[in-house]
């Protein structure tokens, strides 16, 4: 009985540890906060699952619904040092002398913004975009225009919020249009992540190869304020950039 409790128990340490896991936990622990906003003010939606014109889909972790606007929040469960500009492909994530790339959440959700638009096709809607990260983080990152910030501070960040944006007809269009094009089916879902991995490698294959997975342009190497980095030869028309070198 004993050596059954201990595996139970080691079983559920490797679990807790598993990437998928704590990514589980971490929209679990964003849904309970933004159970704390006024119902009668702001309507959350999660996990949803949205078609994008071009046949893929889009995941957006949180949209809250209200008549300040659309918040998209993407979020993020990460640890150690995060490091980037709002403007580069990639960020970096730091732990001790490890380095991770990972590609810039702003970016991501600007996506994702573009899939609703699409959807919803109403020029007239303001969607506000957030990226929340766990506290876990620590976020080494330059001035951003658009709201980084960690989960504690989530619904404060969308309470500034303060001018009225959307009528109570829009509002309610939008909630009715979201739930009509999320997506539930597991094929769908894995249909989305394997397109995500595909995108991933087309990308990094490209990058190192020294194409620009932009434009198709020539990668160089350029210096900045906070280091090396890779940058397409054709700035300023592309911009793209990665802290790799």
């Amino acid at each position: 009985m004993i050596y059954l409790l201990a595996g139970i128990m080691l079983a559920l340490i490797l679990m807790a540890r598993s990437p998928k896991i704590k990514g589980m936990i971490g929209e679990s622990s964003v849904r309970h906060k933004l159970s704390k906003l006024d119902s009668k003010e702001y309507i959350a939606l999660h996990d949803l699952m949205i078609k994008r014109p071009d046949g893929k889909t889009s995941q957006i972790d949180h949209v809250v619904i209200s008549r300040y606007g659309v918040f998209v929040i993407e979020t993020k469960n990460y640890t150690g040092w995060i490091v980037g500009s709002e403007k580069s492909e990639y960020w970096t994530q730091v732990i001790y002398k490890r380095k991770e790339r990972l590609y810039n959440p702003i970016r991501q959700n600007y996506g994702h913004i573009k899939a609703l638009e699409s959807y919803l096709d109403d020029d007239s809607i303001t969607f506000i975009p957030i990226i929340a990260f766990s506290t876990r983080a620590d976020l080494k990152l330059e001035q951003m225009s658009t709201d980084v910030v960690y989960t504690t501070r989530l619904v404060s960040t969308i309470q500034k919020y303060k001018d009225a944006l959307l009528s109570e007809e829009q509002i309610h269009r939008v909630q009715t249009a979201l739930s009509a094009k999320t997506i539930h089916t597991r094929e769908e879902r894995k249909k989305h992540v394997s397109d995500i991995k595909a995108s991933i490698r087309e990308k990094e294959a490209l990058a190192s190869a020294g194409i620009c997975p932009r434009c198709n342009g020539k990668l160089v190497e350029r210096k900045g304020k906070n280091g090396a980095f890779v940058g397409c030869s054709s700035y300023p028309k592309c911009r793209y950039t990665s802290n790799s070198v």
